[in-house]
């Protein structure tokens, strides 16, 4: 009468038994979940706000230890680069470009690569696979570049255009467009491309820098009115002073000099070089 009794107990701890094995598998499945949200947290940051070399280091360690993850690789190849190793990064991209999970993004950071490297016609190549649909800013920016080291001027405009139409930060896109107008001679377009870049940000002074070059090379030996500070100023004399002193405008280069030496807030010895070498040519 009680084998009943026994029977319902030993289910009802064989219940027991198989429900504690699914909360530890549950357990255990949360833990690795948990893992990989923290590893990918810790890939991000040293991705963006690591040291270049310690996530060198630390990818490397990833990859031997897990090899074959395209994210691993994709991380060893952003942070070689990152840490100013181009060929290495190079190699590093090709990798992941062969991976069966490889993706076009990946093709494109691979062209990136391959011009950090001087490798024009490697990047151009790279680039020929990529769909013509696959349409991005980066990938538009590096076309651009990549025909204007061919001398494909009309390409190269042309695919400038579009790139500066894809991102809502368009300042480098239109420097790098001016250098390829001021590389032209057509110092007019380069001058108004300049002015575009500073317009969406006036922060870089390259682009103030190229465009004191592009006002110079018209005999326009007058600063442009953009924000800079006294350092910038001084420096940007310096570089009017060197454009007119180019084009045989040597007094107008050597009041340049003067202006640049008592604008900057402390001894600028690059303009104070070219003022004494200039007054003994003259001596001479």
């Amino acid at each position: 009468m009680r084998h009943p009794i026994i029977l319902t107990l030993c289910a009802a701890a064989f219940g027991l038994s198989a429900c504690e094995k699914s909360g530890d598998a549950e357990v255990e499945r949360a833990l690795q979940d948990l893992n990989v949200v923290d590893e990918s947290n810790l890939n991000d940051v040293m991705l963006t706000v690591g040291d270049p070399d310690e996530a060198v280091a630390y990818f490397s360690r990833a990859n031997a230890s897990d090899p074959g993850r395209i994210d691993l690789q994709r991380g060893l190849a952003k942070s070689l680069i990152r840490a100013g190793r181009n060929p290495e990064g190079a190699a590093a991209w090709e990798v992941v470009t062969i991976h069966e999970d490889a993706e076009n993004t990946d093709s494109v950071e691979l062209a990136d690569a391959l011009i950090r490297n001087n490798r024009w016609d490697d990047a151009a190549a790279t680039l020929n696979t990529i769909p013509p649909t696959f349409e991005t800013f980066k990938r538009y920016r590096l076309e651009a570049m990549v025909a204007d080291s061919k001398q494909q001027w009309e390409k190269a405009d042309s695919f400038y255009e579009t790139a500066a139409g894809l991102t809502t930060r368009p300042a480098s896109v239109y420097n790098n467009w001016g250098f390829s107008k001021l590389t032209r001679g057509d110092y007019p377009a380069a001058e108004r491309l300049f002015v575009d870049a500073l317009r969406y940000n006036s922060d870089v002074f390259t682009a103030k820098n190229n465009l004191v070059l592009a006002r110079g090379a018209q005999r326009n030996y007058t600063l442009p009115v953009v924000p800079m500070t006294q350092i910038e100023r001084a420096q940007l004399l310096h570089t009017m002073a060197l454009a007119a002193i180019k084009q045989n405008d040597v007094t107008i280069g050597k009041s340049l000099l003067n202006d640049a030496i008592e604008t900057h807030p402390r001894f600028f010895p690059e303009a104070v070089r070219a003022l004494e070498a200039l007054d003994a040519n003259v001596i001479n």
